[in-house]
């Protein structure tokens, strides 16, 4: 990855391991639109945030602490994880990082931000950005390149009209649904 894009997938990791790209309040176009941990004004009301901040640090997995009990408590690990969809991967990613680097771990998120963003643009009928961007978050991309794969069949084959956003929606959210089923992985 050149230095560049480096540079601004950097700006969209939270220091809790939460990548705000796949965050529908990141994905989203409306006045709410959340910048970022790192980019918005979210990172000062954080204390994982100013914690890794005040000792230097990106992200927790830096730190020789983690994971720490400000870090579980800011999660919710003993309560099971938060509600926040985006979170369940956050020591997920923290671990990623420490095992297999920073750039490497920025090359698949930025892949996996890619494909939600494809999949906002091409197949939202406006009520499918949480599902979009959790579905690229726990999803193998592989898997929902198929699932991409397989609607712009059904769209060549003339099974859906492309300019049907409502029925796209419909079949690439029961697409995206039916795959992580088979991989027992819950979307909601």
């Amino acid at each position: 990855m050149k230095d560049s894009a480096l540079r601004e997938e950097r700006k969209l990791i939270g220091a809790c391991g939460l990548y705000c790209g796949l965050c529908p309040r990141f994905q989203s176009r409306s006045k709410s639109r959340c910048e970022g941990c790192v980019s918005g004004r979210m990172g000062a009301y954080c204390g994982v945030y100013r914690c890794a901040t005040k000792r230097g640090y990106l992200t927790c997995a830096e730190c020789p602490e983690y994971p720490c009990t400000r870090l579980k408590r800011a999660l919710k690990i003993d309560e099971g994880i938060d509600s926040f969809l985006s979170h369940k991967v956050a020591l997920d990613n923290l671990d990623d990082i420490r095992k297999f680097g920073m750039e490497s771990f920025l090359s698949e998120q930025r892949e996996r931000r890619l494909l939600a963003r494809r999949l906002i643009e091409d197949y939202n009928a406006g009520r499918s950005i949480t599902l979009y961007c959790t579905a690229c978050a726990l999803l193998p991309t592989r898997v929902i390149t198929q699932a991409i794969g397989r609607l712009e069949r059904q769209i060549h084959d003339g099974r859906i009209d492309r300019d049907d956003r409502k029925m796209l929606a419909r079949q690439m959210r029961l697409e995206l649904n039916s795959l992580a089923k088979r991989l027992d992985i819950n979307l909601s």
